[in-house]
């Protein structure tokens, strides 16, 4: 069956709040902090069990998450070695006949900044995010891209750059989304790093 290669990427050291988000909402083996971390998301979903597959009979990599829907499939591997996360990357593209370009490069559908949240949204907020709160008074970002793999490559960068608070991050589907929230000063800070992150991936334009 022939396999479209939406996002691939990796991460090459994983930070302390979102290595913590992944384990929170991974139903795989959890991920540590400073570890790397492999994202690959295909089509269609189900070949991602044959994908999944072929990372961890490849090299020495640990499975934490896998997504089967009908249109996409979504895995992520990590190891306290970088060196075995690109093997297992590099395994799956030879696998399938295709090279990291055929991946689609991401795009970003929404970037918006809300300053000084009053209570109330915060509340909102709060009862659906996994990770960190958002407290009134604070000023919240919030990106949408595609492929939704790529989400998890924004937080982590944002993370990297600022003193921020991860608070969701939903890394599959048809659209991925990043919520982080923090003192205005750090996500002026966060948002171009995450930003940045994602336009450094080359690869083929993801169709409108």
């Amino acid at each position: 069956m022939s396999v479209d290669l939406r996002a691939f990427c990796v991460i090459d050291n994983l930070q302390p709040q979102f290595a913590s988000f992944q384990a929170t909402v991974a139903q795989g083996f959890l991920p540590k902090v400073g570890q790397a971390s492999l994202f690959v998301e295909i089509a269609p979903g189900i070949e991602i069990n044959r994908v999944m597959d072929i990372a961890l009979k490849s090299t020495n990599v640990t499975p934490g998450m896998q997504i089967v829907e009908r249109h996409f499939g979504m895995l992520e591997v990590h190891s306290d070695s970088q060196a075995d996360v690109r093997a297992a990357g590099q395994a799956i593209l030879e696998a399938l006949e295709i090279s990291e370009e055929d991946r689609m490069k991401p795009r970003i559908v929404s970037d918006q900044v809300v300053r000084h949240l009053d209570d109330h949204q915060c509340m909102l907020i709060n009862r659906m995010r996994h990770g960190n709160l958002i407290l009134s008074g604070q000023t919240l970002f919030v990106l949408e891209c595609e492929p939704a793999a790529y989400a998890a490559l924004a937080a982590n960068e944002a993370e990297k750059a600022a003193d921020i608070n991860i608070l969701e991050v939903r890394s599959f589907g048809s659209f991925g989304r990043v919520y982080i929230g923090g003192e205005e000063k750090d996500i002026e800070v966060a948002r171009p790093a995450a930003v940045a992150a994602l336009a450094s991936i080359n690869g083929r334009e993801v169709e409108k």
